[in-house]
Parts: C-alpha cells; sequence; structure tokens
C-alpha cells in the first residue's frame, strides 16, 4: 500500500512512473521511480502519500472489524484478520528518510516563494527522520495500533 500510495499520487499529479516494485523480500521492499519536479506540492503529495493514505485505510479497515468486538463480543476470526491487515497498513504509513529527503530540498528552495506548505513541511520532516531513528523501538507498530485499535477504542467508548 505504501508504494500503490506514491504511484497514487504520481498519476494524480502527472508525473510519469518509469519503474514501480510494490513487493521485494530485498532492500527496498518496494519502490516507486518517477520523473522530477520543481513542483513542491506535487514533491510533497507524492512523498507524503503512503502517510495519508494508509493512516486512511488502516482506520478504514479497523474501525468495521472492531465493531463486531466490541458492541457484541463476537470473537470472530475474520474481525481479528482485518485488525491485522489494517494495523499492518498502518504501520508502513510513515515516510522513509528519501522521501523526507525529497521534501526538505523542494521545501529549502519553494519557502523563499514564501509557500505555506514548505514552510510547514520542515517540522514534517524532522518528525518524520525522528520517527524513523525510533523504528528500532517498534513506534511505526505502535503507530498502526494506536491508529487501528486506539481510535476505534475512543471513539466506541
Amino acid at each position: 500500500m505504501h508504494e500503490f500510495a506514491h504511484m497514487f499520487f504520481c498519476r494524480l499529479r502527472k508525473l510519469a512512473v518509469f519503474d514501480a516494485c510494490y513487493f521485494s523480500l530485498g532492500n527496498p521492499s518496494g519502490y516507486v521511480i518517477h520523473e522530477g519536479t520543481t513542483n513542491f506540492n506535487s514533491t510533497f503529495l507524492v512523498s507524503m502519500g503512503p502517510f495519508f493514505v494508509n493512516t486512511i485505510l488502516c482506520l478504514l479497515i479497523c474501525l468495521p472489524a472492531y465493531m463486531p468486538i466490541k458492541f457484541f463480543n463476537l470473537d470472530h476470526p475474520l474481525s481479528y484478520f482485518l485488525i491485522w491487515l489494517g494495523v499492518s497498513i498502518g504501520m508502513h504509513a510513515i515516510p522513509s528518510n528519501q522521501d523526507a529527503d525529497n521534501v526538505f530540498q523542494q521545501a529549502k528552495i519553494s519557502v523563499k516563494d514564501k509557500n505555506i506548505l514548505a514552510i510547514l513541511s520542515f517540522p514534517i520532516v524532522g518528525l518524520i527522520y525522528l520517527f524513523n531513528i525510533f523504528r528500532i523501538f517498534w513506534v511505526d507498530a505502535i503507530y498502526g495500533v494506536a491508529i487501528g485499535i486506539g481510535i476505534p477504542s475512543l471513539i466506541f467508548n
């Protein structure tokens, strides 16, 4: 889903895609190679696309799967599978350091034009770098659980 989100925003912003790999056992586990752009908004959307798409999908998959467990005390394997799927998608929402680098490089240029999104992107890029450093402490799993289980728990509590 992470790479699909990159591809989706490339298509949305009409950027040519030269190559894509959605899953690989090697490193990187996936990638989308696309044409470069000097449009900061396009760079931001393509780089941050996985955050938006994966977070929304995590919530949309987990929310209805959580309801039978919470309201009917129904422990159905399908509900647990959907929660696992949603949390797994949510775990991969955070953009990579390469995505953050792309945004940072474009933001340094676009901030001169007083682009509000470019100005706001600096702390976002810093958070991405921090988040990726702390992946060794499973913060990506914590994020997925917080979105997929935490938010439904708050909504239906």
